[in-house]
């Protein structure tokens, strides 16, 4: 049988990266999983990607509205949810004298608001004993120049896991928090273009990157996508509250 065989399963920000490769292994473990995504032809290659068992609802976590219509989705369609995995998020870097209060909103509007209220809508549906994923980052852990207000939102969501842990425990629900490293997807190899001004500046700041791991390379989105199925299933029961990196080492010496 396999482990999650049965589940429905939510994934925001699941048309690319760590949360489209999540939403396959999920599937390929027996899952049916809603996925939303900003964009909807992303979302609907993704869905034709995926292939079977989901369904994609084009979603800004930051509009609460659309949260209620997501929810209403779920509930019309599967009237429950097993798992929850949270992991729409932005990263934009900005050193301390150029931050904005855009860029702050922007940021905080996606990474801790519609974090938490994508969270908070989906109890209603929430099976009890059920198992909840929040996507952190090493930088919550490391100081990354420019980075300042996304490490100031991941270190947010390393106290939701510990302080939702508390909070639901009377219904059984795990919360956890998986912090990945250095992750080669398009939107990291998009920050790091951003960065620079030529090709050969980015593949510099890449091997600079590399070079802070001590597993010598940047990890794949499955990879973190395994952990979360880890997390998402019964092997994981009798784990809650922990902040579990998939970072190659990068953050741990």
């Amino acid at each position: 049988m396999k482990k999650l065989e049965g589940k429905i399963a939510v994934i925001t920000g699941g048309n690319s990266g760590i949360g489209l490769a999540t939403a396959q292994r999920f599937v390929a473990e027996g899952a049916y999983v809603f996925i939303t995504g900003r964009r909807q032809s992303e979302l609907d290659a993704a869905v034709r990607q995926i292939g079977k068992n989901v369904t994609g609802v084009q979603s800004d976590v930051s509009n609460l509205a659309d949260l209620d219509r997501l929810y209403a989705e779920v509930k019309e369609q599967k009237g429950r949810i097993d798992i929850l995995f949270a992991n729409a998020g932005v990263g934009e870097f900005a050193t301390l004298v150029a931050i904005t209060e855009d860029h702050f909103d922007k940021t905080f509007g996606i990474n801790v608001k519609g974090l938490l209220f994508t969270v908070q809508k989906a109890l209603p549906l929430f099976q009890d004993g059920g198992s909840i994923i929040l996507t952190a980052s090493t930088a919550a852990s490391k100081g990354v120049e420019g980075f300042t207000v996304y490490s100031a939102s991941k270190a947010a969501i390393r106290s939701f896991a510990r302080t939702w842990t508390v909070d639901l425990k009377q219904r059984k629900i795990r919360v956890n928090a998986i912090s990945p490293g250095p992750i080669d997807t398009q939107a990291s190899r998009l920050s790091l273009s951003g960065l620079v001004q030529s090709e050969q500046q980015s593949e510099q700041l890449k091997k600079n990157l590399v070079s802070t791991v001590p597993l010598g390379r940047m990890g794949s989105p499955d990879e973190v996508a395994k952990v979360a199925s880890f997390l998402a299933s019964d092997d994981s029961s009798y784990v809650a509250g922990i902040e579990l990196f998939v970072d190659g080492g990068a953050a741990q010496i």
